[in-house]
């Protein structure tokens, strides 16, 4: 295929005569990279066509970048930037020129400088990973994924793909959601008191945007998700931070004054605590005290394979004070990106009207692919299989952590991926991580999910969701070593 013909244009005053103006644009194509070797270039014919110059007036010009060695000619199939073209000598990059903006004085408002935990971008390259939250292939159904979006690209289902559906979201997946995977949390909701959104954490955005600001204050877990405080961080409200134990967060330390409560009752982040039912009904006591609303973020509650998931406290709401976070990126692949809020009417609709104004709705094509791939079945199984994994990895682990004597400070009473542990006191898990890294192990380091200015440096996290069983063992003994190593 040739080059297209409207990448070459001629400059009205550019100097010297047609044949050496096309000459000159050729050439500084190829010199510049925008043409690569191997290219065809356009017929004299089409070429001439195009620029309106006679069909000799480019014959002439390609003819002598022939000679040049800039095009090598090919019989009668036409004329190709030449394997062995002249190309421009590597410069460094020009340092960049000096900013006159004072950014500090221009940014009113600023969204860095936070602490969620960075995961290396090569992690699957490493031997023994164990990081929260990325997907394992080995684990995913690609096959009746990959099916499902080639359905959903289907004639069919043209106008579900390309309509814009401004503030709405494909009526199949809220369907699926409201009529399969909200009673098995015991929720029953209206399409209307359904959002579907850019993962969890966007609902969680979403959320804090509509209920915070400087005048008012939200209690989260502490530790607790970082980037859940990064986004708090952004609304400006007061914060307080709220401690948790085995039964995840402590009711009675909810502090007076409370407007917004955080909590993930299913698998506390990070600790995995699983909130007893008493705990449940006490914290939504709690809240009917202080009027406060429940966001609950129903985080891996799909992942309860040593027993059944307790209710969700959506489920166990009369006043309608709980506004429900879900997520199928944890369960399918992180990005997948793809969540969904429940909550009362008007707040649904505030939430529908924010995002709206940002990115109007998910695509419409990732909406209709996960919707075939949870109505045809292909969830389930999957949530099935990972389960049956995810318990024998967890097995491995427990055993491995028992065998070397190391410290769990927290793990899920019905399942989860993760195991919260607990380095001697003297140990900083940051620099523990990196001794690993040499040995081919990725640990998560706490400190991130902790509030405080100075958080405790001895806690780490051991996922097991993204390593095989038969690694584990090896991996553990390779922390426990480099603990009794470190100095």
């Amino acid at each position: 295929m040739a080059l297209p013909v409207e990448t070459f244009f001629l400059q009205p005053d550019a100097p010297g005569t047609l044949q050496q103006q096309i000459q000159q644009m050729v050439a500084q194509g190829i010199l510049s990279g925008r043409f690569r070797s191997g290219e065809k270039l356009p017929s004299t014919r089409g070429l001439a066509t195009h620029l309106g110059v006679s069909r000799i007036t480019v014959t002439i010009a390609y003819t002598e970048l022939l000679a040049s060695d800039y095009l090598t000619s090919k019989g009668r199939s036409g004329y190709f930037v030449s394997d062995t073209a002249p190309t421009l000598p590597h410069f460094s990059a020009p340092q960049d020129s000096d900013d006159a903006v004072d950014w500090a004085r221009a940014m009113p408002q600023r969204f860095s400088g936070g602490v969620t935990p960075v995961k290396p971008q090569n992690w699957a390259s490493f031997r023994y990973p164990f990081i929260y939250g990325q997907a394992d292939p080995s684990l995913f159904d690609h096959a009746n994924w990959r099916l499902c979006a080639v359905q959903a690209l289907g004639q069919r289902d043209f106008t579900a793909l390309t309509t814009d559906y401004y503030d709405q979201d494909d009526p199949k997946l809220i369907e699926f959601i409201a009529r399969h995977s909200l009673p098995r949390r015991g929720i029953s909701a209206r399409p209307e008191q359904i959002l579907i959104t850019l993962g969890a954490q966007n609902a969680l955005w979403l959320t804090a945007q509509i209920l915070l600001n400087h005048d008012r204050r939200a209690a989260l877990e502490d530790p607790s998700y970082p980037a859940l405080r990064d986004i708090l961080t952004q609304s400006r409200c007061d914060m307080a931070t709220v401690p948790v134990d085995a039964g995840g967060l402590i009711t009675d330390a909810i502090p007076d004054q409370t407007d917004v409560i955080f909590a993930t009752p299913s698998h506390h982040c990070p600790t995995t605590a699983t909130m007893p039912m008493a705990r449940r009904h006490a914290l939504l006591e709690r809240a009917r005290a202080l009027d406060a609303l429940i966001v609950e973020d129903d985080y891996e509650f799909e992942m309860s394979f040593l027993k059944a998931p307790s209710q969700s406290l959506k489920s166990l709401d009369r006043d309608g004070r709980v506004i429900y976070v879900g997520s199928f990126s944890k369960s399918l692949f992180p990005g997948l990106r793809l969540g969904y809020l429940v909550g009362s009417e008007p707040f649904i609709r505030e939430a529908r009207a924010l995002r709206a104004s940002v990115l109007r709705h998910p695509p419409g094509h990732i909406q209709r692919t996960a919707a075939y791939f949870l109505s045809l079945g292909h969830y389930d199984a999957q949530v099935r299989r990972m389960s049956t994994t995810l318990h024998a990895r967890r097995t491995a682990m427990a055993d491995a952590i028992a065998t070397h004597g190391l410290q769990i400070a927290g793990h899920g009473a019905s399942g989860g991926s993760s195991f919260w542990m607990r380095a001697p006191d003297h140990i900083h898990t940051a620099k523990l991580a990196k001794t690993l890294e040499e040995n081919g192990v990725l640990i998560e380091p706490g400190a991130p999910f902790f509030a405080s200015t100075t958080p405790p440096q001895n806690y780490y996290r051991l996922a097991y969701s993204s390593i095989p069983a038969a690694r584990i063992a090896d991996g553990v003994a390779l922390v426990a070593d480099a603990i009794r190593a470190y100095t």
